[in-house]
């Protein structure tokens, strides 16, 4: 299990022996005062931390930072080896604490220089480091208390850190094949002890420390699979502040911890009240801190940067002068405990009693142009210090947007109303205890299987659904996600489907949605095919509870295979819309081309007419006309200003008016018989006088 990964269990083993008392050869400046020191007295000479010291020190920074973060689950167990080992606390929560430490590392005291070498070794307290790592922890206890059924879930693994100076390569190698050694003998013990844990995994950390200015006899080396139950790196360093750097990444590393940097705090000067200057506080705190960051990839625009070492990066945020006492004002995503990295600094403390006196900090992205955002915030809460994750997106606490409006304002069609109902359906409600059935199915396992029988077929958008807008199909979709049917359910669900057949007979129109579609959308016999496969699908999804709902199903599949002359009726019917779409379709365009070509006509026979008129004038050279077919179309006579050019709405509708009057009356006798538009009068009497009616082709007068 992750919570017992190696991160649980950490055991220091410091070297006691008498050459850790040497000196570091790092100085120390003890006269800082020169300013205010008198004439005559003589300077302080400049000391130097012991490797001891240097490795207490270090190794304490590290447990501060670790229980500053980690106040529980992550435990320390403190060894020294010289001669014996001496273990200054348990895994008892209750000693997992820098104070108990200290207290423990005073009363040890520092290495005796003139004790016998050949007496001590770092083996003692590494043979006690793996001991301590196959006892159980509180943690571990209770969760194997808790499932005694499966107790060998529960996992033990450990990292051990040795501090120490070794000789050389061959003696690093050396300490690895004991701990090897002893893991195997340990674990045999474990298994046949029911206080204690087999080791299932070990890395060990050696870190050897040397003094300044002189040559390493070890080197440095990664992580390396000694066997499948221990993992072993090595790492050479320098006393002094190269080693406090070496554990400060190390505990990062091991534990996921990442770095912030807070700049430009503004803070007072000490020798000038009325000044102030801009202070860099480094904070520790979980990586999860950082995660909007690699998730949007703005890690360039968080102020990266990279420490002096090349090895460990930390983020930078600038201090936002806009400060608040109430935090419920802004939405947060995460909060993390901070540990400073230099903790006895007057910035960091200024900042730390800063924070635990109730007051709030924001922090901002540095930012070279564009507005500024704010991305964290720095908080107490019951004396610790959390670093805050603000959502830098849009809030959820303010007021959401309508279910019923997409992206942009887009509305949708969601099944609001279908929903509300669903969640009625599903409400959950307290059990009796008179109810309750021991022997049963727990009622929370109902409630899941209930809630899984009602969402396998469940569209969420009107449009995508033609069952569940027909209120004819209500009482089958309510019917059909039950886990048993009797047969009244059956016989309800079976007259149903009779009544969509009926319908279908019937050719009764859908609620087919045509959103996003062009047209009149489906015809209706393709409607009636989607309504009769989404029926399908949701009744197959349900088919398999009981023999009733297949029952079900059968209805449906036998009322869908229809008879020949059914299908010939259907042929029928699609042959008969798609002659009323194409005579709809073309309609507009029909008259429109008939009422063009109706103009064309006209304006054609009136430069017929113009011609003629040209040829036929009154001279005696002209030869005799042939008698031509009066015209019985009104309309061929048209001005001939009306004729030039395309059809006006006003000619079309016109001849259409004139055509249709021309039908309801009889044409005059004249008219109907007249030659060029023209005919003579008072025939009769020409004829009872014995003339002709023409003359040299001229009608008389």
């Amino acid at each position: 299990m992750k919570m017992f990964s190696v991160a649980h269990k950490t055991v220091f083993v410091v070297d006691h022996c008498p050459y850790m008392a040497e000196s570091s050869r790092q100085q120390v400046e003890c006269d800082v005062l020169t300013k205010s020191r008198g004439q005559g007295v003589i300077p302080l000479a400049p000391v130097s931390k012991s490797l001891w010291t240097c490795a207490v020190e270090c190794s304490m920074e590290y447990c501060r930072i670790l229980f500053d973060v980690y106040p529980v689950d992550k435990l320390v167990n403190y060894i020294v080896s010289d001669s014996e080992f001496h273990t200054l606390n348990s895994w008892r929560r209750e000693n997992q604490s820098t104070h108990e430490l200290m207290s423990a590392l005073a009363a040890v005291g520092p290495p005796n220089p003139r004790e016998d070498p050949e007496c001590c070794s770092i083996l003692h307290g590494l043979v006690a480091a793996v001991e301590a790592l196959c006892k159980i922890t509180e943690l571990q206890h209770e969760r194997r208390t808790a499932l005694m059924d499966t107790a060998e879930r529960v996992a033990n693994r450990g990292r051990i850190i040795c501090l120490t100076n070794a000789k050389s390569d061959t003696n690093v190698r050396m300490l690895e094949d004991y701990i090897q050694e002893t893991i195997s003998e340990q674990n045999k013990l474990a298994a046949g002890s029911d206080r204690l844990m087999a080791i299932q995994q070990c890395e060990l950390v050696v870190i050897h420390i040397y003094p300044q200015g002189e040559d390493t006899l070890v080197s440095d080396r990664p992580k390396k699979e000694i066997s499948p139950l221990l993992t072993s790196e090595v790492h050479s360093v320098r006393a002094g502040r190269h080693l406090a750097s070496k554990l400060n990444i190390l505990v990062q590393h091991h534990f996921d911890l990442a770095s912030t940097t807070i700049t430009n705090i503004p803070m007072k000067e000490e020798q000038h009240a009325n000044t102030s200057a801009n202070y860099d506080v480094e904070l520790l705190h979980h990586r999860d801190a950082h995660m909007e960051f690699f998730k949007s990839g703005d890690l360039h625009m968080a102020g990266t940067s990279t420490r002096e070492n090349g090895v460990k990066e930390t983020m930078t945020l600038k201090w936002c002068t806009p400060r608040t006492n109430s935090i419920e004002l802004h939405y947060c995503t995460g909060a993390y405990r901070i540990s400073p990295t230099d903790v006895n600094s007057r910035p960091s403390s200024c900042l730390t009693n800063f924070l635990l006196n109730g007051r709030s900090v924001l922090l901002e992205q540095p930012r070279k142009s564009g507005s500024k955002v704010i991305s964290h915030m720095l908080s107490s809460h019951g004396g610790e210090i959390f670093l805050h994750v603000l959502n830098s997106n849009r809030s959820t606490l303010e007021d959401p947007p309508s279910i019923s409006e997409g992206c942009g304002g887009r509305v949708t069609d969601y099944r609001i109303t279908d929903f509300g109902e669903f969640m009625r359906d599903n409400r959950l409600t307290p059990v009796a205890e008179s109810s309750y059935e021991p022997s049963g199915k727990l009622p929370v396992e109902r409630a899941k299987a209930q809630l899984e029988r009602y969402t396998r077929y469940w569209p969420m958008i009107i449009s995508q659904t033609t069952i569940f807008n027909m209120q004819a199909v209500v009482p089958l979709a309510n019917l059909i996600v039950k886990e048993a049917l009797t047969e009244e359910d059956v016989l309800t669900c079976q007259k149903t489907i009779y009544n969509l057949v009926d319908m279908e007979r019937k050719n009764d129109p859908l609620p087919i949605s045509t959103v996003g579609s062009r047209g009149k959308g489906p015809k209706r016999d393709e409607q009636y095919r989607i309504m009769w496969n989404e029926l399908e699908t949701l009744v197959k999804t349900h088919a398999g509870a009981t023999d009733r709902h297949q029952r079900v199903l059968d209805c449906i599949i036998a009322c869908r295979s229809k008879p020949p002359e059914e299908e010939e009726r259907k042929k029928r019917g699609r042959k008969r819309e798609d002659r009323e779409d194409r005579t709809e379709k073309n309609g507009s365009k029909e008259t429109e081309d008939k009422s063009w070509q109706e103009s064309e006509r006209l304006k054609g026979l009136l430069e017929k007419d113009d011609q003629e008129s040209e040829v036929i004038k009154d001279s005696p050279d002209s030869p005799e006309p042939l008698n031509k077919k009066p015209r019985l179309i009104p309309e061929d006579v048209q001005p001939p200003e009306r004729a030039k050019g395309p059809a006006t709405l006003l000619s079309m509708w016109t001849n259409r008016i004139t055509v249709a009057n021309s039908r309801k009356h009889q044409e005059f006798f004249g008219r109907a018989s007249s030659v060029n538009s023209r005919f003579e009068l008072y025939q009769h009497l020409k004829e009872e006088n014995g003339m002709d009616a023409h003359e040299n082709g001229k009608a008389t007068r």
